[in-house]
């Protein structure tokens, strides 16, 4: 199974950074991934449902560590793309403003 797309929703919190929604073989996409800041860096949070007592329980995940990576891997490089592309277009709207 290969990642075809991601698309990164930048938010701009100071904990939930983005969302993301990752397409596999042009054919299933997981949406409402989220990126969060923690003590180690951003991390991938699966989508998840609030449970009765208040805990939350995954509604997908990746069955392996070797494919939790792979996911993993590509989705932080495609934030890091999308937050270096949105603070050059903030640069750039900052410069015309200027002018």
């Amino acid at each position: 199974m290969k990642i075809t797309e991601i698309r990164i929703h930048l938010m701009g919190e100071e904990r939930l950074k983005a969302f993301a929604s990752v397409t596999f073989d042009d054919c299933f996409v997981v949406r409402n991934m989220k990126l969060v800041a923690g003590a180690k860096g951003v991390f991938l949070c699966m989508p998840s449902r609030k449970m009765q007592d208040g805990s939350h329980k995954d509604i997908v995940h990746p069955i392996t560590q070797e494919f939790r990576q792979y996911m993993e891997e590509h989705v932080l490089k495609a934030y890091e793309e999308e937050v270096k592309k949105n603070s050059s277009s903030e640069n750039e709207k900052k410069e015309d403003e200027v002018k």
